[in-house]
């Protein structure tokens, strides 16, 4: 800085010439001007502070939000079914709108049984998906197989895409002896190994640091694959949340952040959550590329999620989708979300902006689709439906003895004891526990 304070020193008082090539071996960033035989110096003066990408002011004044127009929302379909500009339209093949139409209606056929079953005391619990059906197909239909995903606790469409069936779905709410996790898990907090879907846990936002890490492995192995995780935008208030997209963009991972934000969370309003324009705000300030998608758009979210895909590899970054949606049902059946919200409100966004009334419209103006179609399936996948229903039903639970596996490779001595003195106890007071309903012990 010497150098160049002595040298613009002079011109400002003689107008001296100097070498021009001794000022820029300081290393200083500067311009020149020759006007006739006097030599005049512009410095564009920078702030040069670690972190900072800006210009200096002169006048006082703060950056207020509130003056600031929102972030855009990408969508591709309006609520006619029309879409709106043909550059932005996939161009998926009539099979594959039919697969997303048929798995969007059969989450809600399920869905309904479901939540009806745990109304008669036959599961604990349930969370339905109404309303956020097309982020979870318009997603899940845009990634490869392998990619690894890690949900929050409402994706089971992302699932049903990838191939969990009906059987799977209703054995795990039941917590039978086919349920892959073994009757261990609360119902909805699915996983599958072959299908790369990281077993759901209650906590929220945990899945967000583990989701980082995992896209930092997958960088490192270069399989060409990313890792996607769902999140809502009451997790996103989460200390996890933070950690995990720091952790992402300083570190380059290839993943997906995708928030559906259906505008309640729990059961608190976004209102009451936080003061600044949504989630996908705070991806400029982790240095992530961002956008914000119509989640009620099957399309939309399809297009999103492949261009976000295409930049974690192409990239090595991190990219944060905001799906801006609405939750339609009740968080869970421990929720009544009329006490926070109006049956007009929910009664507007299930008639006039439902994500499957959309993807339906589309396919009647394609003529892929009409009403005897419409009642055909629903016959067909109400049936799928009962029929998986009855049979998880019927199965039994599994051994009691079950929970003392799995804990360590060879089953400790301390837990073989347990396990013994639990079958001794159950044994000789069979009276009081209805083992008929339960898988042998061995």
């Amino acid at each position: 800085m010497y150098c160049l304070a002595r040298a613009l020193n002079l011109i400002a008082t003689n107008g001296t010439r100097f070498n021009v090539q001794k000022v820029a071996a300081c290393g200083i960033h500067h311009t020149f001007a020759q006007q006739g035989s006097q030599s005049t110096a512009r410095y564009e003066d920078k702030p040069e502070f670690p972190g900072s990408r800006s210009r200096y002011v002169h006048k006082l004044e703060f950056l207020d939000p509130d003056s600031q127009e929102g972030i855009p929302v990408y969508r591709v379909l309006n609520r006619e079914g029309t879409i709106i500009d043909e550059s932005q339209d996939p161009k998926l093949s009539r099979a594959i709108v039919e697969k997303m139409y048929h798995d969007m209606t059969l989450l809600n056929t399920m869905d309904r049984v479901l939540y009806e079953s745990q109304r008669q005391g036959r599961i604990s619990f349930y969370m339905t998906n109404y309303g956020e059906e097309g982020t979870h197909v318009g997603s899940a239909a845009a990634l490869d197989s392998k990619d690894l995903i890690f949900g929050q606790y409402r994706e089971a469409g992302v699932l049903m895409w990838r191939g969990y069936t009906l059987d799977q779905f209703m054995n795990q709410c039941y917590g039978n002896q086919n349920d892959l996790g073994k009757g261990r898990q609360m119902p909805v907090h699915y996983g599958s190994r072959d299908l790369n879907f990281v077993t759901i846990s209650s906590p929220l936002a945990t899945q967000m640091p583990q989701a980082s890490g995992a896209a930092y492995a997958l960088k490192l192995q270069q399989k060409g694959l990313v890792a996607i995780c769902f999140f809502g935008e009451g997790a996103a208030s989460e200390g996890d949340a933070h950690a995990a997209l720091n952790f992402a963009a300083v570190l380059d991972c290839p993943i997906i952040f995708f928030c559906r934000n259906n505008g309640y969370a729990i059961s608190t309003p976004t209102k009451d959550q936080y003061r600044g324009d949504g989630i996908a705000a705070r991806g400029r300030g982790y240095g992530i590329p961002t956008v914000r998608v119509d989640g009620n758009d099957v399309f939309a979210v399809y297009n999103a999620t492949k261009a976000a895909r295409d930049i974690c590899l192409t990239q090595n970054r991190p990219v944060l989708i905001e799906a801006m949606t609405y939750r339609i049902g009740h968080h869970s059946t421990s929720d009544d979300s009329s006490a926070y919200r109006s049956v007009d409100e929910v009664s507007y966004w299930d008639q006039q902006d439902n994500p499957i009334t959309r993807l339906r419209h589309f396919m009647v103006l394609q003529k892929w689709w009409n009403d005897d179609a419409e009642q055909n399936w629903k016959m067909e996948s109400r049936k799928m439906v009962m029929k998986a229903f009855a049979e998880a039903e019927g199965r039994k639970k599994p051994s009691p003895d079950s929970m003392f596996h799995d804990v360590y490779t060879d089953m400790h001595p301390s837990l073989k004891e347990q396990m013994q003195a639990m079958k001794k106890h159950v044994t000789e007071h069979k009276e009081h526990y209805p083992l008929e309903q339960y898988d042998k012990m061995t």
